[in-house]
């Protein structure tokens, strides 16, 4: 079996945020998902598991941070062109998403952010490997 990897977030309005996630581009799989959870998926071994407070609750004994005034984590997620940045964050603004801050551009990298409703930030960059000193 490949290796995967599951980010898991609690969300407080589920559907809200599966439109805001399929709209970026992710896709739900009806298979792992119910009324309390939903699972999308990204690419072939990445999948975001967005799920109710009370659902995520049972998986921890820790309280849930609150995520739209403390930061939890940063997800990344890397795209083939600048295009599609501002495709997926075009996309995610239209659906509901806000953007705390303009573009980065680090010369190498160029980079949006986006955050759900709930105050997830993800960072969707594309990454031009050839622009550092000694490849190409």
């Amino acid at each position: 079996m490949s290796k995967q990897i599951f980010i898991n977030l609690a969300v407080k309005d589920l559907q809200k945020s599966m439109d805001l996630y399929s709209a970026m581009g992710f896709t739900n799989n009806p298979q792992f998902s119910d009324e309390n959870g939903k699972c999308m998926v990204w690419c072939e071994n990445i999948f975001l598991m967005i799920m109710t407070h009370e659902k995520f609750a049972s998986f921890t004994a820790k309280p849930i941070a609150d995520t739209k005034t403390n930061i939890a984590g940063l997800f990344s997620l890397s795209v083939d062109s600048v295009d599609e940045v501002n495709r997926i964050l075009a996309n995610g603004l239209a659906a509901g998403g806000t953007e705390p801050n303009e573009m980065r551009d680090y010369g190498f990298m160029q980079q949006r952010t986006l955050e759900d409703f709930d105050g997830h930030t993800w960072e969707v960059f594309y990454m031009d490997v050839t622009k550092f000193a000694g490849v190409g």
